[in-house]
């Protein structure tokens, strides 16, 4: 596979296609940490606000990747991964054009939105990919996918400086670099699609045979997926509370919002109820080949939490911690903290490729989350007394083990279950963001300076040591990790060759 790679040709085209697309998905959802203090002066913003604006940054890809999962199963990853595209570029002008907190928000909660592009490419390569193969092709998607956010981090201070000077001087530059990055995604979302297709030539793109809400199998799932519901929706009334505290929402708007919240949930109940209600009322019942395990799901999205949902809330605050903690300037800070999603290059897909090897996708999940944990931890301590070169060495060090995670969670979720592979996808990505709202939330409310960061660090190292419990514990091996073909594939491939055999038997 690994000297396949370098083809572009059948599926190896369209890996590249795909990771590219969720590459520049990354750059758009992350052109504004690396700007944020020149937003930040422009717009005379306090620190309260440039914190809140990166927990807008990625609180309606919660949601956002739940509608989406729930269409990519029913549209295919095709239209929607390039319809998601065309879209970025309407809140990324938005915001290059906005001109108070207000409108800031609102275009930057729009602009959340393009994260849930992830899930669409878990799908897509998943098609095209068998599952003894899955860990490497989701992880190189994965990876050199999510080195968009290093991409912003590291080009777009300096090609707004660029700009610049071609727009006559001023505080417009970081306006010009940022709707650059939407125009650009927008134009490759038709590229996109007319250049992929949902499935290899003669499989057929498995869907759920009702949509609106995750299947389940046993009635006991069922309420388990309830549970879980509940994360989704709380934590954006987490951010609603939040935003009232700096003044984008009164008590009124705030209770408006907490029972819009309410109803969000109750509505998402009822479609789970409506998806599942055949097998609640004992209508149906499921074979036990055909079951799967809710709380497997459940396990993996709390692996996400504390390793994608902590990768986002670092990459938001990296660029400003190393500039504070070390007096550098904006664009040299930005490039060094661009060493924790650089990493992403090698270190997502060699989670991928270890959980492929290793023989055992559970241990790899419990060690790598584990070593995530201790690094973190470690992490908690640099301050400016710090020789800079250690701490980048530690930033990376530490950001391997986050992204192999990152990989080796989603190296299992392709395997759970085929035909809902697209809302696991979602489900488990949009407890990412439940992780980075959360932790963005706590580091909003934390002092300024060394001890803010250190309870930072120090909180993201300690949860991930209790999920690597929990997995140790719980977590199973899922059927099939290492088989030729996807669940189901080999059925339809009984099928195709029966008329091959009938007419063998004929002549």
């Amino acid at each position: 596979m690994l000297q396949e790679l370098w083809s572009f040709r059948g599926r190896y085209r369209i890996l590249h296609l795909t990771w590219f697309a969720f590459f520049l998905s990354f750059v758009v959802w992350f052109n504004f940490a690396p700007l944020a203090t020149a937003v930040q002066e422009e717009l005379g913003l306090s620190a309260a606000q440039i914190r809140t604006l990166a927990i807008c940054n990625v609180a309606l890809t919660v949601p956002a990747r739940i509608i989406i999962g729930m269409l990519l199963d029913r549209f295919g990853p095709r239209l929607t991964y390039s319809v998601l595209l065309i879209y970025a570029a309407i809140p990324c002008i938005a915001f290059s054009l906005a001109q108070n907190f207000s409108q800031l928000v609102i275009s930057r909660l729009a602009l959340s939105i393009v994260g849930a592009g992830f899930v669409i490419g878990i799908r897509m390569v998943a098609e095209w990919f068998p599952p003894k193969e899955i860990g490497l092709a989701e992880g190189i998607y994965g990876g050199w996918g999510n080195f968009g956010s290093a991409a912003s981090a590291f080009t777009l201070p300096t090609i707004a400086a660029l700009l610049t000077i071609g727009a006559g001087g001023g505080m417009v530059n970081w306006r010009l670099a940022i709707a650059l990055t939407g125009i650009i995604a927008a134009i490759y979302g038709i590229i996109y699609y007319r250049s992929v297709q949902d499935t290899p030539p003669g499989k057929v793109y498995q869907k759920p045979k009702r949509h609106g809400g995750l299947e389940v199998t046993t009635k006991r799932d069922f309420g388990f997926l309830m549970l879980m519901n509940v994360p989704l929706v709380g934590i954006l009334a987490v951010l609603a509370w939040r935003l009232s505290q700096v003044g984008f929402l009164d008590r009124t708007g705030l209770i408006i919002t907490w029972l819009a919240l309410l109803g969000l949930y109750l509505f998402q109940a009822y479609k789970c109820w409506d998806v599942n209600k055949e097998l609640m009322t004992g209508k149906k019942r499921y074979s036990a080949e055909d079951r799967y395990n809710f709380s497997q799901v459940a396990l993996l999205e709390m692996t996400y939490v504390v390793n994608f949902g902590s990768e986002l809330a670092v990459v938001s605050m990296l660029p400003a911690f190393f500039e504070g903690t070390f007096g550098l300037s904006r664009q040299l800070a930005g490039m060094i903290a661009a060493s924790y999603a650089f990493m992403n290059l090698v270190s997502r897909p060699g989670g991928g490729l270890i959980s492929d090897t290793l023989g055992s996708r559970k241990w790899t999940m419990t060690v790598l989350t584990g070593c995530m944990g201790i690094g973190y931890l470690m992490m908690s301590t640099v301050n400016g007394s710090w020789w800079l070169p250690l701490a980048v060495i530690l930033t990376m060090g530490c950001s391997f083990f986050v992204q192999a995670g990152e990989g080796s969670t989603f190296a299992m979720v392709p395997l759970i279950k085929r035909r809902v592979t697209g809302q696991i996808a979602g489900n488990v990505g949009a407890y990412g963001n439940v992780g980075a709202v959360a932790y963005l939330t706590l580091f909003s409310l934390l002092p300024e300076g060394d001890i803010g960061n250190r309870v930072f660090f120090q909180t993201l190292g300690v949860t991930a040591l209790v999920v690597t419990f929990l997995c140790w514990f719980f977590l199973r091996e899922p059927k099939g990790s290492f088989a030729t073909h996807h669940e189901g594939e080999e059925t339809e491939m009984a099928l195709e060759s029966l008329p091959v055999l009938a007419d063998e038997q004929h002549h």
